[in-house]
């Protein structure tokens, strides 16, 4: 059994004063040891975060304060520490690495200088010293070219590059425990595989413990030795990784489970959580997920469960397993004559669409964007986007967009919407060629096609009210013969996302993520679209929230006829609702089908290396993945011949020289390489 490196014991966390007072964290105890990964798994809101600044003693000041509890690191208390006895232990013994590296980052401050500040406060390495343990430690982190890129900005890096500069800044002061908030949440399936494996072969290179904060099962399966599930402040449940995922014990890890998206699903609506995490400003006189819980009775609303151990694995010490539920009393028993509601059964299951008339017709799509230089702007160049794609939807057909970020895929829906000016190509909407159309006439056009954003906030202005924002549309496209009746569809279209008709004088800052997403389609439907672009609706969002959001998607066009063309990275979104998948590389489509043929027998390599990339919920991690090295090429100066060669284990000379035509496997199914060139008669 290894050393216990991190014990913390009820560790409490208030916000404020008064009645009104937070609290994020209420009597959080477990323990880290030496080289294992404990991970903290949960929703949004649940205290995850917070549980770690509190470790680091980071709390948001004045308002914050630890009230309670030990946090002992290696035997010494941390929390009666003085401020400058933190600041060694901040960045030296315990190091952070955020979820947004961007924010995180000085813009105006190259890498290197900004790891080797972290050098000199906890190595006292200054100049030529400091800059040769840069070097090494972008070296460990895996950025080509360290030597130069010490001198660069964030801004020069792509997203898993800047991540990994944030790793290179944690080890800098050879920490004991790294704490990892979040670390891969926004990046794509293939740079998330590297940087989890990057932080799998450092913890072992180093021998450090790791912290993993996130809400992503997938990765919890993968890289957790164990995990401690939280929910409104507290540890509901923690247990060996095996036995979480093989026989989790609480109600609110089965409800995880079963909103995980995925194929064996597709005919059947995802279990959702209802309601949200409970504001955690209140005195609980119950358990905290009992109102969100199927398998609640009396006792659950009436008394505050305690902490049950179960009985440890071989191997394990007491007090590392256990789960907060009144069902795990030996001394209770639940009533036997509940009804148990089936949430999943509530709606129709999904059926397969009928086969309609093609709705939208893309041909040869390319978007150019001129590189500019010098006194008189000169067009030195061109940044191809999108380089010549074609795709069909046919009316309530969705069609998923899926590849890394930076390929083009949101730029090919801005340019079917003409809301980026097209190079060359065709979009025809039941046969009306957009590019053609006059502003006039294709603004006259805009309320058969809609877009919904990734980031619901930035896509809504703050200072209008939830009808002014659903209003807008349907003023715009004269929809609606007076203000009382675009009041009545507002109020309507807000009961059909599943919000409440006296939300429409709210606005966007009082509504949770995934709240604001359902007015983001309520706006999207006010103007009775056929065609809605979806553009990473549920990439920021808690598996439970998405699940709402997937299921509504579905029930509105199985309702309305509705069309999507869904861009995203999350492959498990992608078998779960898309109908047909389409396959984007440096602005071309590299492949595609039918998304069972697609998903379960890739042809192209780089779907190989995205389906290889995507995290396995099985519990035991263990699987081939398909590294891709180096980062997407840059769309200004592609390479020459095929574009994915320079990362393809499998390039031959012929992919050097020229670019793959379109091999046609069957009626449904297409893909441009030139392995499949002999395969093919």
């Amino acid at each position: 059994m290894s050393e216990t490196l991190l014990q913390v014991k009820e560790l409490s966390v208030r916000i404020g004063t008064g009645d009104s007072a937070i609290r994020p964290v209420d009597a959080v105890s477990f323990e880290i040891r030496r080289g294992e990964t404990f991970a903290l798994l949960g929703e949004s809101g649940c205290g995850k975060s917070m549980t770690a600044l509190a470790l680091l003693r980071l709390l948001p000041q004045p308002a914050g304060e630890i009230v309670g509890g030990s946090v002992r690191l290696s035997g010494e208390e941390l929390l009666s520490l003085p401020e400058n006895g933190m600041r060694a232990v901040r960045g030296g013994r315990i190091a952070m690495i955020f979820q947004e590296p961007m924010t995180s980052l000085n813009p105006v401050m190259t890498i290197g200088d900004q790891i080797s500040e972290s050098l000199e406060q906890h190595k006292g390495l200054r100049g030529a010293q400091a800059r040769r343990r840069v070097v090494e430690l972008l070296d460990d982190v895996g950025i080509p070219d360290a030597a130069h890129r010490y001198g660069e900005y964030p801004h020069q890096l792509s997203g898993g590059m800047k991540q990994r500069v944030m790793i290179a800044i944690a080890l800098a002061g050879d920490p004991d425990l790294l704490i990892a908030d979040e670390p891969t949440t926004a990046l794509d399936v293939t740079i998330q595989a590297q940087v989890l494996e990057l932080i799998r072969n450092l913890q072992k290179k180093h021998g450090m413990a790791v912290l993993l904060i996130t809400h992503d099962l997938g990765v919890v399966s993968e890289m957790a030795d164990r995990i401690a599930v939280m929910y409104a402040g507290q540890l509901v449940e923690q247990a060996p990784r095996k036995l979480f995922f093989g026989q989790a014990q609480h109600p609110y890890s089965h409800k995880l489970f079963a909103a995980l998206p995925d194929a064996s699903k597709r005919e059947e609506r995802l279990t959702v959580i209802p309601g949200t995490v409970p504001l955690l400003n209140q005195t609980f006189y119950g358990c905290r997920f009992a109102d969100r819980c199927e398998r609640a009775w009396d006792i659950c609303r009436g008394q505050v469960p305690d902490w049950f151990e179960t009985s440890p694995e071989k191997g394990e010490a007491p007090g590392v397993q256990g789960v907060r539920c009144h069902l795990a009393d030996p001394t209770l028993s639940a009533p036997t004559d509940r009804t148990v509601v089936d949430d999943t059964a509530a709606q129709p299951a999904r059926t397969a669409p009928a086969p309609q008339n093609v709705l939208l017709e893309v041909d040869g799509l390319k978007v150019h964007f001129p590189i500019h230089k010098g006194l008189f702007k000169r067009v030195v160049g061109q940044v191809r986007a999108v380089d010549g794609v074609s795709m069909s939807i046919a009316g309530g057909q969705t069609l998923a967009l899926v590849g890394e970020s930076g390929c083009g895929k949101t730029t090919v829906g801005k340019g079917i919407l003409q809301l980026l000016k097209t190079t060359a190509g065709s979009v025809r909407f039941k046969s009306v060629e957009l590019t053609r159309l006059t502003s006039k006439a294709l603004r006259s056009r805009r309320s058969d096609f809609q877009i919904i954003f990734q980031d619901p906030y930035s896509s809504m202005n703050p200072r209008m009210s939830v009808v002014d924002i659903i209003e807008e549309g349907m003023i715009a496209q004269r929809i609606g013969s007076n203000a009382q009746q675009r009041r009545h569809r507002a109020q309507d279209l807000l009961r059909q996302v599943g919000l409440r008709p006296e939300h429409i004088h709210h606005y966007p800052h009082e509504f949770s993520g995934g709240q604001r997403q359902r007015i983001c389609i309520a706006r999207a439907l006010a103007v009775n679209p056929q065609l809605i672009i979806c553009d990473e609706p549920t990439s920021a969002l808690d598996v439970s929230v998405q699940a709402q959001i997937l299921n509504l998607l579905q029930d509105l066009q199985r309702e309305l006829g509705l069309s999507f063309l869904f861009i995203t990275h999350d492959l498990s979104v992608v078998s779960y609702i898309a109908d047909r998948v389409a396959v984007m590389y440096l602005g071309r489509i590299v492949e595609e089908g039918d998304v069972n043929e697609v998903l379960e027998d890739p042809k192209h390599p780089y779907t190989q290396a995205l389906l290889s990339a995507v995290p396995r919920i099985d519990g035991e991690s263990e699987r081939k993945v398909i590294r891709l090295e180096g980062d997407l090429p840059s769309p200004s100066n592609p390479p020459q011949g095929c574009h994915f060669h320079p990362r393809c284990r499998q390039a031959r000379p012929e992919c050097r020289k020229s670019y793959p035509k379109v091999t046609r496997l069957s009626e449904t199914r297409l893909v441009r390489c030139h392995l499949m060139d002999s395969q093919v008669k």
